[in-house]
């Protein structure tokens, strides 16, 4: 491991302004993970919420069965 005192006082090897710069994009990289992050949870959360309703997941599904089946006889 390089020492302290060769590296001019940082155990990174950055020098102050490459400390910075990389601070920088990891900030950004970090902020748009984070962004990406929040935009799926909340599609999944409306795909297939967390808590279902009081009557379970299957309140959930009915409805959907309902408005295939109306979608379907109007094809037909």
């Amino acid at each position: 491991m390089a020492d302290i005192g060769e590296t001019g006082g940082s155990m990174s090897g950055f020098t102050p302004n490459e400390a910075q710069e990389f601070h920088r994009l990891f900030m950004v990289g970090f902020v748009v993970f984070t962004v990406i992050a929040i935009v799926a949870h909340f599609l999944v959360w409306q795909w297939r919420p967390w808590f279902p309703g009081p009557e379970g997941y299957a309140s959930l599904s009915d409805g959907v069965n309902a408005v295939a089946q109306s979608v379907l006889a109007r094809l037909t």
